[in-house]
């Protein structure tokens, strides 16, 4: 399974915005070691926000605030989610007597409030912005205009679930599986096929969400463009053997 081959450097670590649901001028870009259990990352919010570990639920946004996942799984280590420098972590405190809820630790009428101008933001290093003005110097297509939602929607109006199918380039046949846009990858919609033969990059499963079922290394993600249904009957593997 995809999990299972999952490789983290160690000390490797990320960059991350991190919001709250009720504290909604909490607002910190925090740094994580991607080896951290997702349990571990809660403990260490939890000592800078005042939800409690129990009572928190996270979801990680993309840089363009597309929901990427939930954190559902405390053990996994952060890693396994596919956070990237930039990406916001938001926190959902589900306890209504929380110490934040009612947004009482927000009424700072009273507080001198501490402000920084455009220009001293600007000469900070290690800020979310500098990063994106670094990435966007080295890779401009990566900032191009985000994919819409409805991307390839309407050529997947003939592809449904069980048909049988052909994947071009490759000639790979197999039955289509998923049809819908998949929340762990990018905008648009997808095609999920369980090859005949082990051509697949996984199980049908993407990122820790499972979009389908299907043998080892016999599921993929294909974007419909790729994809041709119709009568694609499984190979016989000796059909092209000369005799």
């Amino acid at each position: 399974m995809a999990s299972s081959r999952l490789q983290i450097q160690p000390d490797e670590a990320v960059l991350l915005r991190v919001t709250h649901s009720n504290i909604k001028s909490f607002s910190a870009d925090i740094r994580f070691s991607l080896q951290s259990s997702v349990e571990a990352v809660k403990d260490k919010l939890w000592r800078k926000c005042g939800t409690s570990v129990n009572s928190m639920q996270l979801e990680l946004y993309d840089d363009a605030n597309s929901k990427i996942s939930s954190l559902t799984d405390d053990s996994r280590p952060l890693g396994f989610y596919s956070p990237f420098d930039g990406y916001r972590l938001h926190i959902i405190d589900l306890d209504p007597s929380s110490v934040t809820a009612g947004g009482w630790l927000e009424d700072i009428s009273s507080v001198e409030k501490y402000s920084i101008s455009e220009e001293a933001y600007d000469k900070r290093d290690g800020t979310v912005r500098k990063f994106k003005e670094k990435m966007a110097a080295q890779n401009p297509s990566a900032f191009a205009p985000k994919i819409k939602d409805d991307y390839m929607e309407d050529l997947c109006a003939n592809i449904k679930v069980g048909d049988r199918c052909e994947i071009d380039p490759g000639e790979k046949r197999g039955v289509v599986k998923y049809v819908g846009r998949a929340e762990s990858l990018t905008p648009g919609f997808w095609v999920g096929v369980q090859f005949d033969e082990p051509f697949g990059k996984h199980d049908g499963m993407v990122k820790g969400v499972r979009y389908f079922d299907s043998p080892p290394l016999h599921g993929a993600m294909i974007r419909p463009d790729k994809v041709k249904v119709g009568d694609y009957p499984e190979r016989d593997p000796f059909e092209e053997e000369e005799i």
